[in-house]
């Protein structure tokens, strides 16, 4: 297993291929994780991911504004970490530290913020420990994760 009784930070691509109709397969297994997560309130995520939701469901995806928006409202029912001034001067440290880019950075930051264990991404390296905060790749891991949340 990857942790007990897990808090897992999601990252914006989780959102978006639970509404990406390009690879079925990864849409079913995100709605499934999403909606078990939620069930149990174990899911964070933060404005910055909200944000980049938002832009990629209604630039790469089409999804009509107000649609996404809805949806942006929805997902805003998870934990929801507020990117501040101080997280922002953390992850430029970390940034620089770990050789991430500056976006990834914000997401460790506030997964460590948000006393995550854990940030479901698949953008970052898999099985990857960043400040304390393990990189899981929850298509590649759907099975641990799973067990994690149902």
């Amino acid at each position: 297993m990857i942790f007990m009784s897990a808090r897992f930070f999601v990252d914006t691509n989780l959102l978006v291929y639970a509404i990406d109709e390009f690879d079925l397969a990864k849409q079913e297994k995100a709605r499934k994780l999403l909606k078990a997560g939620g069930e149990r309130h174990s899911l964070v995520l933060s404005t910055q991911i909200l944000q980049e939701f938002y832009v990629t469901a209604t630039r790469k995806l089409e999804v009509e504004p107000l649609t996404a928006k809805l949806m942006v409202h929805t997902y805003s029912a998870f934990e929801t970490i507020l990117v501040t001034k101080n997280i922002l001067l953390h992850a430029i440290d970390c940034s620089a530290a770990f050789k991430i880019s500056f976006w990834d950075a914000l997401v460790i930051v506030a997964a460590e913020l948000a006393n995550c264990k854990a940030v479901l991404s698949e953008d970052l390296n898999d099985g990857q420990v960043i400040r304390g905060v393990k990189v899981v790749n929850p298509f590649r891991n759907f099975d641990e994760v799973w067990s994690q949340l149902h």
